[in-house]
């Protein structure tokens, strides 16, 4: 009896160890897999699964930004915006041009082809690179720009490009008007021009050099500028006491530093590429060059019928990509119904005792210069400003209506700026009360496509950090953000502003102001779905649009 009992005591010990051993086990591997799953489903921004490699965070040591302080939430943003703007260039040695990407022997294919679409569903395209031996490429990372437009009815709207990293792309777009509708797909850089521009961007962040005159009495010498400055020669801090921003100058060799008295743009940095390397940046080549159609580049679309509207296939639409569409020339967001203000009384009726602060560069300088010309009694104020430069003041006094714009602080290229007037978003921001008949407008992107994205997110961190503020003490204050837009490129304009370097600026800027409570006017897509070129400073049409929608946020449709 005792044996057996013992026996079973063994028995009962070995099988609980047996257990544990197991269980040890098992917590092992389901931790390993977690991590594996982490590191496997990473997921870019353009909705690709990522290889774990590409995941790992490295930062540019430009300026010594990636040894900046940052608390702990601000590191993990900052790494989330880098990690998700990784492109996926294949890190091969040198390809020479004829094996590059060739759009006119690339082609497309309209994948889900159909008889009739109806309005709300998914319209798919296949894009197919070669090069210019007519050979398939093996591998991904060209730059690709799509939209669908109905010239007649002056629609469009423009498409997601996912890369599936071997020579194959597919194209999304969501059908959002009746009638004949085409495809259009263009290659704006290949992938190997893209390898080009982020070696630009890594290693010659200072290809556009800026430069302050000092003077005292009759002296005066001129030195350059920039975020950071090479080598041990003396220098001017200019750094912002409340923000932080960082900006310096060789200091003078006569003059004190407090002598500065203005600040332009030097100029941009020449015989930046080999010859082997120019030839990925060719006009009329491989720059914003159309990719033709192998079939049919058009689909029918049918009006959506009452009992579709429960259909789940045709609601694949219903988000919030594209952001809204072009019908008739005008643009139709889809969160919210967008007035038209064509009457200057409509837009004098709206801004009626409002202070209207325009803040940023000269995309948003644009804004001033149509409502200044639309509304009569808009009368601007002659404040002795440079040309394209201000800060400029309009008035309505018969409304109390006050207009002001002011460009933002360095990096800024624009031809010369007083050094008093020489002032940073964030702290204009600050010094703002506020309030339900306060209006601030921001862009800020233009300036600074040539430095790595942590100089970028810095300014951004600053200027949202304000907005909450302003937003916090007064909480019915307006503010809209203005986005980044495409622009006409040729083989220079690309190495230093290239629409590559304007959609990771628009990406993070979207990203960074996601859920702070302000408005977007979205002018990234409002000039890719449009029929007209794309400008720098677009075309008043679209500016028209722009405005339109800004002035729908402060005076909304009542409901």
């Amino acid at each position: 009896m005792w044996t057996n009992f013992f026996t079973l005591r063994v028995f009962c010990c070995l099988f609980a160890v047996l257990m544990v051993a197991v269980l040890i086990i098992n917590v092992t591997q389901v931790e390993f897999l977690d991590n594996e799953t982490v590191s496997a489903t990473f997921i870019d921004n353009s909705g690709q699964f990522l290889p774990p490699q590409v995941t790992g965070i490295s930062r540019n040591p430009y300026c010594g930004y990636e040894h900046q302080a940052l608390s702990s939430r601000e590191r993990v943003e900052e790494d989330s915006l880098l990690a998700a703007l990784q492109w996926q260039v294949p890190g091969m040695g040198t390809v020479p041009f004829v094996k590059s990407t060739d759009p006119a022997s690339s082609y497309f294919v309209i994948l889900n082809s159909a008889a009739f679409f109806k309005v709300g569903s998914q319209l798919e395209v296949l894009v197919h690179v070669q090069d210019f031996q007519r050979k398939p490429k093996k591998y991904g990372g060209d730059y690709l720009q799509a939209r669908i437009h109905s010239p007649k009815l002056q629609a469009g709207a423009v498409g997601r490009v996912v890369d599936y990293q071997n020579g194959f792309y597919k194209v999304f777009f969501t059908l959002l008007w009746p009638g004949k509708v085409r495809v259009s797909i263009s290659l704006v850089h290949p992938s190997e021009g893209i390898r080009v521009l982020q070696h630009l961007q890594e290693e010659k962040p200072d290809r556009v050099y800026f430069k302050s005159l000092f003077r005292s009495g009759r002296i005066s010498e001129t030195t350059e500028c920039n975020v950071c400055l090479p080598g041990s020669l003396p220098r001017c801090n200019f750094t912002d006491l409340y923000s932080g921003e960082p900006w310096f100058c060789f200091k003078p060799k006569q003059l004190p530093c407090s002598s500065r008295i203005n600040h332009y743009k030097g100029g941009y940095l020449k015989g930046l590429l080999t010859a082997a390397d120019s030839a990925f940046f060719q006009s009329g080549v491989n720059i914003k060059m159309p990719i033709n159609s192998s079939g049919p580049d058009w689909v029918t679309v049918v009006p959506r019928r009452i009992k579709d509207t429960d259909n789940p296939e045709l609601s694949q639409g219903s988000g919030t990509f594209p952001s809204g569409y072009y019908y008739q020339g005008l643009w139709q967001p889809r969160k919210f119904r967008m007035r038209q203000f064509n009457d200057p009384d409509n837009v004098t009726e709206c801004l009626q005792r409002k202070v209207v602060y325009l803040f940023g560069d000269s995309t948003i300088r644009q804004w001033f210069e149509y409502l200044t010309t639309f509304v009569p009694d808009l009368v601007e104020f002659n404040l002795g400003s440079p040309k394209n430069v201000g800060p400029f003041l309009a008035v309505d006094q018969k409304h109390n209506i006050l207009l002001k714009y002011r460009c933002h602080g360095p990096p800024i290229r624009f031809t010369t700026v007083f050094s008093n007037e020489l002032r940073y978003v964030a702290n204009e921001l600050n010094g703002i009360v506020g309030g339900k008949n306060t209006v601030v407008a921001i862009s800020i992107w233009s300036h600074f496509s040539t430095f790595p994205l942590e100089v970028y997110i810095r300014r951004l961190r600053n200027i949202r950090r304000a907005v909450i503020q302003l937003l916090d003490r007064s909480p019915k204050t307006v503010v809209v953000i203005r986005t980044a837009n495409a622009q006409e490129l040729g083989p220079e304009v690309s190495l230093f502003s290239s629409d590559w370097y304007n959609f990771q600026l628009d990406t993070i800027l979207r990203r960074m102001f996601s859920g702070v409570g302000v408005y977007l006017v979205d002018a990234w897509e409002m000039t890719l779905a449009h029929y007209l070129p794309h400008k720098l400073h677009p075309d008043k049409i679209i500016v028209k649009n722009q405005l339109d929608m800004f002035l729908s946020f402060v005076c909304p449709l009542e409901t």
